[in-house]
């Protein structure tokens, strides 16, 4: 299954094409602390992506950046119906993200946050019905061993929501996971149905696939 965790979205890690000059189009309010300070000469590790800019600010080093991508459609790897009516899900739509970094005096990542914005729909490829759903999620990791990602525990909360004209919403995933470094779900709270149907629970996405037209 490819249903990467708390969120839906397959492209972000597949690699989405950047459209040209959109990068200023998603601003959160926490994008002030980069603002200040100055120029970075320590090498920074992991090195930071090439949308983020960095600056000295206090004992260490500050990342941010801004990017606006456009995705699919993409099989997402979800089945819905049987036999010969059976179709996989696919995903498509516009993802706005806003990234920070903190690194210490070493120049080593401790921590880095990212906030999620998807507008978005999925897709019956066959017969071309379409769900539209937001997305708002802030992902939060907190590095164990400064400098590699792979100690790190990730929060996660926001809310996934789809909804059906004239019917209204089909599917909430929502809430707060937490995931420790090794891949283990240590905490969930609230509905998180993509988490469930990952875990065979096939019930969990039967109204979103009925509504995709699913027999």
């Amino acid at each position: 299954m490819k249903i990467p965790r708390f969120r839906t979205i397959i492209r972000l890690i597949s690699g989405p094409a950047i459209i040209a000059g959109s990068l200023a189009t998603f601003t959160l309010a926490s994008a002030g602390p980069a603002a200040a300070g100055q120029p970075v000469t320590q090498t920074l590790t992991p090195p930071p992506p090439s949308f983020e800019t960095c600056k000295t600010v206090g004992n260490g080093f500050i990342c941010d950046g801004a990017r606006t991508e456009s995705y699919g459609p993409d099989d997402t790897g979800i089945v819905c119906g049987s036999g010969a009516g059976a179709f996989d899900i696919f995903d498509q739509g516009i993802h706005n993200q806003h990234a920070i970094r903190f690194y210490n005096a070493a120049g080593d990542l401790t921590r880095r946050v990212i906030y999620d914005q998807f507008v978005s729909q999925f897709t019956n490829p066959l017969t071309g019905a379409a769900i539209p759903y937001t997305q708002h999620n802030t992902t939060t990791d907190i590095l164990a061993v400064p400098g590699d990602l792979a100690s790190a525990t990730e929060t996660t909360t926001g809310v996934n929501n789809f909804t059906v004209p004239h019917m209204g919403a089909v599917f909430l995933n929502a809430g707060r996971t937490v995931f420790g470094a090794d891949g283990t779900l240590e905490f969930s709270a609230g509905p998180h149905g993509f988490i469930d149907f990952d875990n065979g629970n096939t019930a969990a996405l039967a109204e979103l696939c009925t509504a995709l037209g699913a027999s």
